[in-house]
């Protein structure tokens, strides 16, 4: 992994960065979500709302006729437009896009939603920037598994998190017809590492950092090594048993 890129953006909790190996469950988790998305992104002028690092934006390009990576925080923009030349870095608020009307083929909004205060005003602004047969790209984390038995949030950096009724409900209200409604899961290689580690790979991590200061907590090497070594290839995204999945995987498309 580039560790180079962790170093000019912190990480803040609030985001997932590459090169961390502490962070490295969280950054697959993340990419799984961008790989099982690229075949809608092949050609497509795309836009990432909320770009955060850059990683997503960065293989998105790889794809795409163009990606522009959309971002509040300044820091962050910069940071991409030096690591990633191939996109159009810019500096603007979710709730109101810099952006034409139709503009745009695709609209990626992947693990942002749960921290929008105005997530209904999102979704129309996305609605307004793409063009008819446009889709729009989304992950979230779901409520039923992220936090369960309540409607508050444990993180602090989310708003309202949604079960996947939820967010097919508020995508059909805003004016899309849902393609796809699917749900990230462990694969065979982390839920191996779910049975090493007494049937939760996640509770074994947080069992670590909670109560610790960013960047203090002592991780036990070989949990630190099984952590480091997941992929992008563990996890599976599917539309099987949604409501026990980890993020929703959703696509709509702007009639």
């Amino acid at each position: 992994m580039d560790t180079t890129r962790a170093e000019a953006l912190h990480l803040t909790g609030e985001r997932t960065v590459p090169g961390v190996p502490e962070e490295n469950y969280w950054y697959r988790r993340h990419e799984a979500a961008y790989h099982a998305l690229l075949p809608y992104c092949t050609g497509a002028v795309v836009l990432e709302a909320g770009c955060g690092e850059g990683y997503g934006a960065g293989l998105l390009s790889d794809h795409a006729a163009q990606v522009l990576a959309l971002d509040y925080d300044s820091a962050a923009i910069g940071h991409v437009a030096r690591s990633y030349p191939a996109v159009a870095a810019l500096h603007g608020n979710l709730a109101t896009l810099p952006l034409a009307d139709a503009r745009l083929d695709v609209v990626a909004n992947l693990q942002v939603l749960e921290h929008l205060w105005d997530q209904c005003g999102f979704l129309a602004e996305c609605r307004r920037v793409l063009r008819p047969g446009g889709r729009l790209l989304v992950t979230t984390p779901n409520r039923l598994t992220f936090t369960p038995d309540s409607d508050t949030p444990l993180n602090p950096y989310h708003t309202r998190e949604l079960s996947p009724s939820e967010l097919d409900e508020m995508l059909r209200e805003a004016g899309f017809a849902v393609e796809l409604l699917a749900g990230l899961h462990h694969g065979a290689g982390v839920r191996a590492l779910d049975e090493r580690y007494g049937g939760s790979i996640i509770d074994a991590q947080l069992d670590v950092v909670m109560g610790s200061l960013p960047g203090q907590a002592e991780w036990p090497e070989d949990l630190l090594a099984d952590v480091a070594a997941i992929r992008a290839e563990d996890f599976d995204v599917h539309d099987r048993d949604l409501d026990a999945s980890l993020d929703l995987v959703a696509v709509a498309v702007r009639p």
